[in-house]
Order: structure tokens, then C-alpha cells, then sequence
């Protein structure tokens, strides 16, 4: 087993520090090749009571091949409406140290490793989240 995070999942996180360089990008190796990734802060946009949150996520060693799923983010999150969350949405503990979030859950069906990087599919959830 690898322990030494991927040259192609150190360039997605470069990528992601590019995309979101409002905010900060951190990681941690998983202990087989990948990254657990967390940016910090994101905008949320008008839906939602919270402004911004992180948001996290798992790179593992055979990506791009592999899909960035789930992601995660902040775990009070609520709607304005005070409607409940919609399919999609779950409270957990992830990740090494076991963080309290709200799991969003949009797998990519289709994934293309040449389109398809983790800075594109956090900015498709993000988008996703806006609309719900």
C-alpha cells in the first residue's frame, strides 16, 4: 500500500487551491495514496441560514479514474425556508479524525478523468446546493 499522496491528486489540489483562492485549501494524506481535502470557506449562496462553510472531501489513489465522492460541509447547515433538507443530504461523522457534517451526496454517473477533476466536482456540488 502507498502512503505517499499521487502526483495526479497533489496537481488536483494545486487545481483546487487555483479554483478556490478566495479560500484555503488543506490536506491530509489518507495513508494509501490519496488526500482527504478541505477548503475553507465556500460561499453557500441565499439558500441556506450559514453564509459559508468548508467543504471536504476524500481524492483517493486512483484518481482522475476515480470519482471525488461524497463530499461534505458544515453540519448545522439550514435552509432559510426552515424546510427540510431534500434526497441528497445526510448527517455523518467523516473522514480520519471523524468530523460531524452534512454529507452531500452527487456521485458522477458519466465521469470523463479528462474533464471531470475535483475542483470541477466541487464547483458542480456547489452549484447543485444553490439550486435546493
Amino acid at each position: 500500500m502507498s502512503t505517499t499522496t499521487t502526483d495526479a491528486i497533489m496537481e488536483a489540489i494545486e487545481e483546487l487551491r487555483q479554483t478556490f483562492s478566495d479560500g484555503t485549501v488543506t490536506f491530509d494524506s489518507d495513508g494509501a495514496g490519496g488526500a482527504w481535502v478541505t477548503i475553507n470557506a465556500v460561499d453557500l449562496g441565499p439558500v441556506y441560514e450559514q453564509e459559508t462553510s468548508w467543504i471536504a472531501f476524500q481524492i483517493t489513489f486512483p484518481y482522475p479514474e476515480a470519482d471525488v465522492y461524497p463530499l461534505f460541509v458544515r453540519p448545522d447547515l439550514r435552509r432559510k425556508d426552515g424546510a427540510a433538507h431534500r434526497d441528497g443530504f445526510q448527517s455523518v461523522t467523516w473522514g480520519p479524525h471523524g468530523v460531524p457534517g452534512t454529507q452531500l451526496s452527487r456521485r458522477s454517473n458519466r465521469l470523463d478523468p479528462a474533464i471531470d477533476t475535483a475542483a470541477t466536482k466541487v464547483l458542480k456540488v456547489l452549484k447543485w446546493l444553490n439550486e435546493q
